[in-house]
């Protein structure tokens, strides 16, 4: 009876801790506590930067053992937790427990705020940011800083002019995923948002959510200094320009002013980007002085099949293709005008209804179309073409 007191006392202890809650091992630096002490020592690993695991293939290095083997079934293809409900597999437990939620429809993490609820306690952290105004990730360069890292992630290749995302029709290369999905409704004509009010419909959301305040006047950007109302923020941050003297933003080596600093990190990006060798013309991405040098060189790479007429862009070509298929599908139910294009037939269909959904913040003028607008606009902010 003594010895199994004693084998239970000396050998269970540390169990026996962890159903009391205690937690024995406490780190020296941030003073958390542990039930273990092979916690502890992982732990440690965080504050001494030491990764002792180091994957085979990769060569990647992690500071727990756990997570280099989570790590090497990528390079396995193995994806051991299935999910019952939808067969979804997962790398990790963890990602399976989580996507469990959405079928259950468990929210447990709740905003104490505005009471929204969210399946990950991640996606809650960065929700909370909206209400504190957290923007922890910083760009090195222009110091421009974002709430989320994904965020930060695609900013920067404004500065490095990476474009990772190549649109498999047009070839045109973007910088974040979310944007090529959107750029490839242009190809598919794929509108999915419908204004309830006069049906019009848009490929991208916060165009769709812009338009509506046509309808309810709302105007919820406001000047802090003249207290004018807008109802869209980049018009109020053209307009604050007024009362601060117009452009802002200079090139250190040019010194070419512009009331936009998006248009000044474009407009760098000529110093040090592509130059035509024989006009001098500069582009900030190799891929458009490839397409302009053609003009130089008479080179049409794209050939259409059933005429042969060839030309220098692939777009080019996929439009003209249109015209053999009896392209212009797209046909005004009024005059019978058929277009090839469904945004010109809806802008063509503004000559009936007498729509000009296109307004200026600043003197109020409609116009049927966009560019015509912007075109009206460049005479309140003195922009040039």
């Amino acid at each position: 009876m003594n010895e199994r007191l004693h084998v239970h006392s000396a050998e269970c202890r540390y169990s026996c801790d962890l159903y009391r809650g205690e937690r024995p091992f406490s780190c020296e630096v941030c003073s958390k506590a542990f039930t273990h002490k092979g916690s502890l020592v992982r732990h440690q690993h965080i504050h001494s930067g030491e990764r002792p695991y180091t994957c085979g293939v990769c060569n990647n290095t992690f500071n727990d053992k756990s997570c280099l083997t989570r790590h090497e079934r990528i390079h396995r293809g193995e994806r051991p937790y299935v999910c019952e409900v939808c067969n979804k597999a997962f790398i990790h437990q963890s990602s399976m427990k989580i996507h469990e939620r959405m079928h259950i429809g468990d929210r447990p993490y709740v905003c104490d705020v505005c009471n929204k609820a969210f399946i990950q306690k991640s996606s809650l952290i960065k929700h909370t940011r909206i209400h504190t105004g957290e923007c922890p990730y910083v760009c090195e360069v222009c110091n421009k800083a974002f709430r989320y890292q994904v965020s930060l992630r695609t900013h920067q290749r404004m500065h490095t002019g990476d474009r990772p995302y190549v649109c498999d029709v047009c070839n045109k290369a973007l910088s974040d995923k979310n944007t090529l999905k959107i750029h490839l409704r242009v190809h598919s004509g794929e509108r999915p948002y419908t204004c309830d009010v006069c049906n019009k419909t848009f490929s991208v959301r916060c165009t769709l959510i812009k338009h509506q305040r046509i309808h309810t006047g709302e105007r919820p950007f406001r000047c802090d200094v003249c207290n004018k109302a807008f109802s869209q923020q980049n018009t109020l941050i053209t307009h604050k320009r007024v009362h601060s003297g117009g452009r802002t933003f200079t090139c250190d080596m040019c010194n070419k002013a512009f009331n936009h600093q998006s248009n000044l990190i474009e407009h760098k990006r000529i110093h040090s980007g592509y130059t035509c060798d024989v006009c001098k013309k500069a582009f900030s991405v190799k891929r458009l002085l490839i397409i302009h040098q053609r003009i130089h060189t008479g080179e049409r790479p794209f050939s259409c099949d059933v005429c042969n007429k060839a030309f220098s862009q692939q777009i080019t070509l996929i439009k003209h293709k249109r015209i053999h298929n009896d392209g212009h599908n797209f046909t005004c139910d009024k005059c019978n005008k058929a277009f090839i294009h469904q945004s010109n037939l809806i802008e063509h269909q503004r000559i009936h209804s007498d729509e000009c959904p296109y307004v200026c913040e600043v003197c109020n003028k409609a116009y049927s179309d966009k560019s015509t607008l912007i075109k009206h606009e460049r005479m309140h902010s003195c922009e040039r073409p």
